[in-house]
């Protein structure tokens, strides 16, 4: 099991640049991973690295993270105003919206792949100093199946 605490991550509509290419008299649009998300997956590797990670885990993982928004400086007045749910009024990016950047920084780095990615558990959890992303991943096994006694298809598989 391996546990990361990760920076607050950028948008998956900030992931992706497109730019118009033009040659001649057509043009071309062409899409790309922007900077801040390389920037984001390469932090995710040092992070990783310091954290004692060497090598990707092999095979199917399951994934829990819980993002923590920025904390917003008039939090205190938010939380006096509605004590049960002022942080309903932060500005949060979606929780889908951070998986696929998570697993994308995360692949070849703590995961071989996302397609091996099995269980996914997320949560919006309280609003932090400058905001995280605390990510949880386990190692699956796979169990093999024994056929039961006078299972003629387990037999013969």
């Amino acid at each position: 099991m391996i546990t990361l605490t990760l920076p607050y991550p950028i948008s998956a509509n900030r992931y992706w640049q497109t730019r118009v290419i033009r040659k001649g008299t057509t043009s071309m649009a062409m899409t790309y991973v922007s900077t801040e998300a390389k920037a984001f997956k390469e932090r995710v590797g040092w992070l990783a690295k310091a954290a004692g990670v060497r090598s990707p885990i092999a095979g199917r993982v399951a994934i829990a993270y819980t993002l923590h928004p920025h904390r917003p400086q008039d939090w205190a007045q938010r939380a006096k105003r509605d004590p049960i749910a002022w942080d309903d009024t932060v500005q949060c990016i979606d929780l889908d919206n951070a998986q696929k950047v998570l697993l994308d920084a995360l692949k070849g780095v703590a995961i071989e792949d996302d397609r091996w990615v099995r269980s996914i558990n997320a949560q919006r959890g309280e609003p932090v100093e400058g905001g995280k992303l605390v990510v949880t991943i386990t190692s699956l096994a796979v169990a093999t199946p024994v056929p039961e006694q006078g299972d003629l298809l387990g037999a013969l598989a």
